[in-house]
């Protein structure tokens, strides 16, 4: 059995360095099922989410029944796999948990009809919900989101992955050099498994202190960037700490411009807008000029320009939120959504471009006041509703 295995927290007392995040997960256990019936651990690889999920299951004294993103290939498939393990009782424990792991892995293409039969039975079910994602910040989880508790894990400090090091070498009667604890501590960079997994690699050597790590280029979430930027103070490394975000640049400036003011008051709230204004300015250089050696400006206003605008390191936690805005673009595409296909019903039925339905939608709205035209169109619900706002 590897370490990794043979040392996975059994209980919410093991779990080390995640105590914001246990707070909430007792809560969830505690309260369930009067709130909400599923919960969602996200974070990045390595910070212990499955492992949580098994603790979780092992505090309701419950079985888990585990799917992961291919069982979501399509409704029907999960409704042969889910549904049933909802509906039936745990054989040999008191209880079941249903574990989803890595719903992010669940790609446009998979994914026919999956998420919203998940919906359906999270509101049918009798059992906890637990589940995993590195991101679950893709706009098709916003219902999910909305039913879900969500509980960030957070990368663990290097000095908590060092102590659960010397945890492990204390129990499988082993002694390592402390310096050398310390490098395969601080060069997992908060992955626990890949900390554990390089510990075990060193202790079959003869010379632990001839082995060598490749440092780990992991994707960090924005939280995490968010963080590194705002509290602490520019150095080299801030200017690479959008590089290793999944998320486009127009994005990420969005995070920055709702979350600064969380974080910057006065003079430096000032400084950090002017910034992100140059920011702004390259952008539509590189865009409109193809000046594309302005890219390296746009990256260092944004990261060491905005890091560079406190006057103090900042101590403290901050929530830090998604962008309205990206919220109120999204609802506008709706609203447009559903004109336009208004207008293309109206377009095809009185035999008229769709342009020209459009450009005269004002007029068409209240044509379409009359509920026998709107039966002849086959006006949908949505669409209709879209009509009398």
């Amino acid at each position: 059995m590897t370490w990794i295995e043979r040392y996975r927290p059994k209980k919410f007392e093991d779990v080390k360095g995640q105590e914001e995040a246990m707070f909430k997960i007792k809560n969830f256990v505690n309260s369930f099922p009067k709130r909400k019936k599923s919960i969602i651990l996200h974070g990045p690889p390595g910070v212990g989410k499955t492992s949580l999920a098994y603790v979780i299951a092992n505090e309701f004294d419950a079985e888990v029944f585990e799917l992961n993103a291919s069982d979501f290939r399509n409704k029907e498939k999960l409704q042969t796999i889910l549904k049933p393990a909802i509906e039936q009782r745990s054989l040999m424990r008191k209880s079941k948990v249903i574990l989803v792991d890595e719903v992010d892995g669940i790609s446009g293409y998979y994914d026919r009809g999956g998420i919203s039969e998940l919906l359906r039975l999270i509101d049918s079910t009798s059992y906890p919900i637990i589940i995993t994602a590195n991101n679950i910040w893709n706009k098709k989880f916003s219902a999910l989101r909305r039913k879900s508790e969500i509980v960030q894990l957070k990368e663990i400090n290097y000095k908590v992955v060092k102590e659960i090091l010397f945890d492990v070498l204390r129990k499988e009667d082993l002694f390592m050099n402390p310096n050398i604890l310390t490098t395969i501590a601080v060069r997992a960079k908060g992955d626990i498994r890949a900390a554990i997994n390089d510990l075990q690699s060193s202790a079959r050597m003869q010379d632990p202190s001839l082995i060598t790590f490749d440092e780990r280029n992991k994707e960090t979430d924005i939280f995490n960037s968010l963080r590194i930027v705002f509290k602490n103070k520019p150095t080299n490394e801030t200017l690479k700490v959008f590089d290793s975000v999944n998320m486009h640049i127009d994005e990420i400036i969005l995070w920055i411009e709702e979350n600064m003011v969380s974080e910057y008051k006065g003079e430096e709230l000032a400084r950090a807008c002017d910034l992100l204004s140059r920011v702004d300015i390259f952008r539509r250089r590189i865009y409109r000029q193809q000046y594309w050696r302005f890219l390296v400006y746009e990256n260092i206003f944004l990261s060491y320009g905005i890091s560079a605008s406190k006057k103090n390191v900042k101590t403290g936690f901050t929530s830090y939120k998604k962008p309205t805005r990206i919220l109120k673009m999204w609802m506008n595409n709706q609203r447009t959504i559903k004109k336009k296909s208004i207008a293309e019903k109206y377009a095809a039925y009185v035999h008229v471009g769709k342009k020209r339905a459009m450009r005269e939608f004002p007029v068409i709205k209240q044509i379409l006041e009359n509920p026998e035209i709107r039966k002849e169109l086959k006006l949908s619900e949505e669409e209709i509703g879209y009509l009398e706002k």
